[in-house]
């Protein structure tokens, strides 16, 4: 177990803005197990608001008595910092292989790769299928590793024949719509096959230890990248850009039942299109660590062991700072630049805090509490805090992808041009890939002399040749 921890004390070097670790230092030789949990979208301003409270949301009054019960017993990680660029797929990553996105490969659940060649069939979201020829050049393609490479991307358990109502998981990939390896006979490669590195979750399966883990796509079973698929004793991965659907015998740990749809007037085609039916998405996978705790698979349905680490991700704080549902006319976000939430954010920390007070409650239930290192991270945050930072980019035909298709410099793939296309990454930042290094130089004076007009700032462009420590 000391080489298990001191592997994940590398991996906290690359987590997002605090990492909060809690353990009583009497019982340090004695942890047997790690409970990992990523508030996704979480900073460290909103741990000391929420632990200590903030004058201007909750009367004043802390608004996460569990996370300030675990933090006053924890070390807290003020110089952790996500990964660059930050989004949940080179986030989670970066956690749980202490890589960046440099040595892993992994960039943005959308991105670019000249080593593979497009998959057999389209993906649910438009990256289209293509040639492949065993041995011959990859030609390159736009990557996947979302929610289109599922069955059945409308349905909870992503369309895995046979399964449960909710039980995403492995069976939920679809093979032909992967990106394949010319070089590998165009075998499909699957997420934990495209991360290039070792997951901790492989380092303790392989010293005989049982790793569990459960997150918002089947394609996040990449966290078993090392070892592949056997590195999961129970993985767990309910869609979460599924149909919105009523979920018998669930329950908020605040107290609110899911069995019909929270939230029936918001756009029920994603978990994520409402601030109530997201904290019921993100209740199965806080059932399912519930179960585990108690010593049984996701779904409580078959007596396993409690892990040796397990854990999951939160959407529902995400979820709060970004969205706006048109549906009631209600605003995620901060009110002000000390990270104040607005009512829509501050009810999801509560929802998170309570489902972290419910881990803890199991685990001193079972007896299990001295002996579980909690740690409490994100795999990003979300900016800007300040309102009053925020500039939407919302002028058509002068983005930087748009630009730099129009010239011909962006792979086809990844084209504004290309009618059937997924397009760029636009995300909190625009996540471009030249067809050619030999366009860096004519690309980069088209974004200058664009600037204004796409929201660029001068001098704020960093290019040319690059080697990596």
């Amino acid at each position: 177990m000391k080489k298990t921890l001191a592997l994940l004390s590398l991996v906290a070097a690359c987590w997002a803005g605090t990492a909060v670790a809690q353990g009583n230092h009497r019982h340090h030789g004695h942890i047997k197990r790690v409970l990992l949990i990523s508030v996704d979208g979480m900073h460290a301003v909103d741990f000391l608001n929420c632990a200590n409270g903030i004058g201007t949301a909750n009367d004043g009054a802390p608004f996460c008595p569990a996370i300030a019960a675990l933090g006053k017993t924890g070390v807290n990680y003020v110089a952790a910092s996500t990964s660059k660029p930050s989004d949940s797929f080179p986030g989670l990553t970066a956690i749980v292989t202490g890589g960046s996105p440099a040595l892993t490969g992994v960039y943005y659940d959308v991105a670019y790769s000249r080593n593979y060649d497009a998959p057999l069939n389209p993906t649910g979201n438009g990256v289209a299928g293509g040639p492949c020829t065993p041995g011959a050049t990859p030609t390159g393609t736009t990557t996947e590793y979302e929610e289109g490479i599922d069955i059945d991307q409308s349905k909870v358990n992503g369309g895995a024949p046979g399964a449960a109502l909710t039980d995403g998981g492995l069976a939920s990939i679809d093979p032909t719509r992967l990106v394949r390896d010319p070089s590998k006979s165009c075998n499909p490669v699957f997420p934990w096959e495209f991360v290039r590195a070792n997951s901790i979750f492989s380092v303790i399966h392989q010293a005989g230890g049982y790793a569990a883990w459960s997150d918002k796509h089947p394609a996040y079973a990449s966290v078993a990248s090392g070892i592949g698929p056997a590195a999961l004793d129970d993985f767990y991965a309910p869609e979460i850009n599924s149909n919105v659907i009523g979920l018998p015998g669930v329950t908020t740990p605040t107290g609110i039942s899911c069995a019909t749809v929270r939230d029936p007037g918001a756009d029920l085609s994603a978990w994520t299109n409402s601030f109530q039916n997201i904290q019921c998405y993100d209740t199965l996978k806080v059932d399912a660590i519930l179960n585990e705790i108690d010593g049984k698979n996701h779904l409580g349905t078959r007596k396993t062991e409690v892990p040796t680490i397990f854990g999951m991700n939160f959407q529902a704080v995400s979820v709060g700072q970004k969205f706006i549902e048109k549906s009631n006319g209600v605003s995620g976000g901060y009110l002000d630049a000390a990270g104040t939430p607005g009512a829509a954010l501050l009810d999801e920390f509560k929802f998170v805090d309570a489902s972290i007070g419910a881990f803890v409650s199991e685990l001193k239930a079972k007896g299990l509490y001295d002996s579980t290192l909690i740690v409490i991270t994100a795999k990003h945050g979300q900016s800007p805090i300040d309102p009053s930072r925020y500039v939407a980019q919302l002028i058509n035909g002068t983005s930087p992808a748009t630009l730099l298709s129009n010239a011909g410099f962006i792979p086809y793939s990844e084209s504004t041009n290309n009618p059937t296309g997924i397009g760029s990454t636009e995300d909190d930042v625009s996540l471009l890939w030249l067809t050619s290094s030999s366009d860096t130089n004519a690309s980069v004076k088209i974004l200058e002399d664009n600037a204004s007009a796409s929201g660029i700032a001068l001098g704020q462009i960093y290019y040319g040749p690059f080697t990596c420590a």
